[in-house]
């Protein structure tokens, strides 16, 4: 059940959109949620500002740090208010909370999290306007250091209608099996559930795990269907996405079978780039 979500916001467009889909899983579950914004230190840690110091003396230094931490409180203000307001419009009146923390996004995550069954974050952050292409560090460490499921949202909301589920019964996605098993969040949604034969001359038939997989969720309620595909699995079942019209990808997060394994490492930002549509990556 998600009763508790971790929303990660930096007051960028991926953020704002985000705050939708945040909003979206609340009225559905009824769920609290805990707005968090970090203010980077490394900001004030830069070389940069290291050259500055050397550059104008220690006093002129201190009133320059000084002055970057006032805008960063001001910012950090200003970015609560707009997050208040957004969740607003969004029908989310009460149960809104609002925290902010100096230090690294990935850690205070860490930190955060244990308290919360879902942590929300956009695919990219404040820069993304000047690195389209380009997923950054902190979103893959806080994939693979999260004990939470972790929605990844994208740059545009849109209605959530149609659900895949990427399974090849590994520890995770058993876990995400259970989990959608005790859990209204997307029942009334149709859900397809996917996994992939990528050896060549690998039998399309339907597996026994994934039959099985398949009617836990139609005795629990859900509307599904079970679909075997053939090649390599990232591009399988993106295109999948991209020509069915799923709104929402459910996979387990990390592991070495064949579906998992390709979100370790660079192939995570592979997979993200692909698929245009948020994913729910559970561990």
């Amino acid at each position: 059940m998600i009763q508790k979500i971790l929303f990660c916001t930096d007051g960028s467009s991926f953020a704002q959109e985000g705050l939708k889909y945040c909003a979206w899983t609340a009225r559905k579950t009824g769920a609290q949620i805990t707005a968090l914004y970090v203010s980077d230190l490394r900001r004030f840690e830069m070389p940069t500002m290291m050259d500055i110091g050397g550059s104008l003396g220690i006093q002129p230094y201190q009133d320059v740090i000084s002055s970057l931490q006032d805008i960063e409180k001001e910012k950090a203000a200003a970015i609560e208010q707009f997050t208040r307001d957004a969740f607003r419009k969004e029908g989310i009146e009460s149960g809104l909370s609002f925290e902010t923390k100096t230090g690294i996004l990935a850690d205070s995550i860490e930190e955060f999290e244990k308290d919360f069954d879902l942590v929300v974050l956009g695919k990219r952050g404040e820069s993304a306007d000047f690195s389209a292409e380009h997923i950054g560090s902190t979103l893959e460490r806080v994939v693979r250091s999260s004990s939470r499921p972790c929605l990844v949202t994208n740059r545009a909301f849109r209605e959530i209608k149609n659900v895949a589920f990427a399974f090849d019964d590994g520890p995770s996605c058993r876990k995400l099996l259970s989990f959608l098993e005790g859990s209204d969040w997307l029942k009334d949604l149709p859900l397809r559930l996917l996994s992939v034969a990528e050896e060549e001359g690998e039998s399309k038939e339907i597996t026994t795990d994934l039959r099985e997989a398949e009617k836990r969720l139609q005795d629990a309620g859900y509307s599904v269907q079970a679909e075997m595909l053939g090649g390599l699995a990232e591009e399988a079942i993106s295109d999948y996405v991209e020509k069915r019209s799923v709104d929402l990808l459910l996979m387990g997060a990390y592991g070495h079978t064949r579906i998992r394994r390709f979100l370790i490492g660079s192939t995570t930002t592979e997979m993200l780039r692909r698929c245009h549509i948020p994913i729910l990556c559970f561990h």
